[in-house]
């Protein structure tokens, strides 16, 4: 989708009056890494899609195009902070890690995407500065959700962030923590778990 298709659909804005503007700015990538050319580098298929600072230009946003239950099987939403790019060789992400949670119904991963959002964009988290952002991954077999912070190693700060999480999105299971750094030393296991709620 281009950039100009989600500008036009998030033009609806507020009905009358002033938008109502967020504490910053938030984007939201796309990537479908099956129809990325073969032999090409992972992100290769990343884009950027759209960047928006107000309430209006979300809902019009997420009403219209973001849901995960509109992606074709393989494909990723992203939802990052305005700057920092959904890989881990951004800088903000390089130190970092991502909270895990996998889904096996496409009605609750609607939900528990909105939730992490709306939690997001409107700074309910304590440590808002320690995250990135979000990804939701819509997969044949089973669907998942992943929170990415900066700093892997302040567990204390991870712990929290991970209970408020498994919170906002009302989740039972348990939901891990993995380093990016040991997920890039170990594709095959995508790294091993530090940290679990």
């Amino acid at each position: 989708m281009a950039e100009a298709e989600a500008e036009a659909a998030a033009s609806g804005g507020g009905e009358g009056g002033a938008p109502h503007r967020l504490e910053r700015k938030w984007s939201f990538w796309f990537d479908n890494p099956s129809k990325a050319k073969q032999g090409a580098g992972w992100g290769a298929s990343l884009r950027k899609i759209y960047t928006f600072d107000t309430v209006e230009e979300f809902w019009s946003l997420h009403d219209q195009i973001f849901r995960p239950t509109k992606l074709s099987g393989n494909a990723d939403f992203h939802c990052f902070k305005a700057g920092i790019e959904p890989k881990w060789e951004d800088p903000e992400c390089a130190n970092g890690g991502k909270w895990s949670v996998t889904c096996n119904r496409k009605q609750a991963l609607d939900t528990m995407w909105l939730e992490t959002l709306m939690a997001l964009i409107g700074e309910q988290f304590e440590e808002s500065e320690e995250i990135c952002g979000v990804v939701v991954s819509v997969r044949q077999r089973q669907d998942k959700l992943a929170l990415w912070t900066k700093s892997a190693s302040n567990e204390a700060v991870q712990m929290s962030i991970g209970k408020k999480w498994k919170e906002i999105i009302e989740c039972n299971d348990k939901i891990v923590y993995t380093f990016h750094d040991d997920s890039k030393r170990d594709k095959s296991s995508r790294g091993g778990v530090r940290y679990s709620v």
